[in-house]
Order: C-alpha cells, then sequence, then structure tokens
C-alpha cells in the first residue's frame, strides 16, 4: 500500500510517540538478558528498526509491552545466533568517544566519595545476583522490579500464563534475596 509523505510523516510521529518512551525499559530488558551492555545497544536498535517497520501492524494495545516482546524476541534470537556461531560481538575499548570518558568533574551536590563507593559497589552487587538469576527468573524480575509492568504485561511480553509470571516472580525473589544473604553475609531467614 503506497502512502503519502503526509501519511508517512504521521507514522513516523504516531511511532516516536509511543515507542520512544520505552526506550529506556527496553535497553534494560536487553542488557539484563544479553548480559553485555554493547550487545544490548545492538539488540535495542535491531528491535526498533523491526518495530518500525511492523508498526503498521500493531493494532493498539499497550506500546511497553508491544516493544519489549520485540526486544526479548531479538534478544533470544540473538543468543540462539550466537549459539549457532553465526555472530561474533564487535569489541569496544577505551577509546570510544560515547563511553563518557572526560566527564570527571565532581559533583559539589552529590554524595560523598565514601557513599559513592559504597552504593556502586552494592549496585554491582545486586547486578551481578540478577545476572545469576535463571533466565526466566531473571525475565520476571526485570520486568516487574525495574521495568514496574503488572503481570498482566509480563504475561504478555513472554507469552506466559499470568499463573507462572507469578510464580517464577515469586521464585526469583526468593532466589534473589537468599543470594543477597549469603552475599553480603546476613544469615538471617527473615532479612
Amino acid at each position: 500500500m503506497a502512502t503519502g509523505p503526509a501519511e508517512a510523516a504521521e507514522r513516523a510521529r504516531r511511532f516516536r510517540e509511543l515507542a520512544l518512551p520505552q526506550l529506556d525499559a527496553a535497553y534494560n530488558l536487553a542488557r539484563h538478558l544479553a548480559r553485555d551492555a554493547d550487545v544490548a545497544e545492538d539488540i535495542v536498535q535491531d528491535a526498533y528498526l523491526r518495530a518500525l517497520r511492523g508498526f503498521d501492524g500493531f493494532r493498539g494495545g499497550d506500546p511497553r509491552a508491544w516493544i519489549l516482546q520485540i526486544v526479548r524476541n531479538r534478544v533470544y534470537d540473538w543468543a540462539r545466533e550466537r549459539r549457532l556461531g553465526r555472530t561474533v560481538p564487535l569489541p569496544t575499548g577505551p577509546d570510544d568517544p560515547e563511553d563518557g570518558a572526560g566527564s570527571d568533574l565532581p559533583d559539589p551536590d552529590g554524595a560523598t566519595p565514601e557513599q559513592a563507593l559504597a552504593e556502586a559497589d552494592e549496585a554491582a552487587t545486586v547486578q551481578a545476583l540478577v545476572a545469576r538469576l535463571p533466565e526466566p527468573f531473571r525475565e520476571a524480575l526485570v520486568l516487574r522490579e525495574m521495568e514496574e509492568l503488572s503481570y498482566r504485561e509480563i504475561a504478555e511480553v513472554t507469552g506466559a500464563p499470568i499463573g507462572t509470571v507469578m510464580s517464577r516472580l515469586a521464585r526469583a525473589r526468593q532466589m534473589f534475596g537468599e543470594a543477597w544473604r549469603r552475599a553480603t553475609g546476613d544469615l538471617r531467614r527473615d532479612a
């Protein structure tokens, strides 16, 4: 179906309006599932290109769930291709101009160096523990706790029944809690 410039401009506007606000959530999901920031960027870019190409097929509903489902599918495609030896991630190095280098001025209103170090250490521990969760549990935990999706939205993204989503979340929280207590030395059961 041929579209004129006005229709194409309206389509692009609607896509930006619905899809771009989901970019952070898309990257967060890809990063946690792929466990590689650079690969996550590539996956999100590819997912958004696919979403734009297929935008005419979007029939409403939750745009966040729609985009995250595309991202999730692209992560699994990437993992499958990687297992089959079809792709090799591109190396990046410290000379990459987009790595934020050169921004080393302290924020006078920010945390003290000690606080920043403690927060960074805690965040790294959380990231590492989440990364160690088995994939279905990690996926459910990221979508619920980090992206704040409802059970219904998670079910839509993952294609799992709501009961399965609830079960995975309960188990993921339990596994994370046990791992957190071991990592932090807090062995109290009710901690």
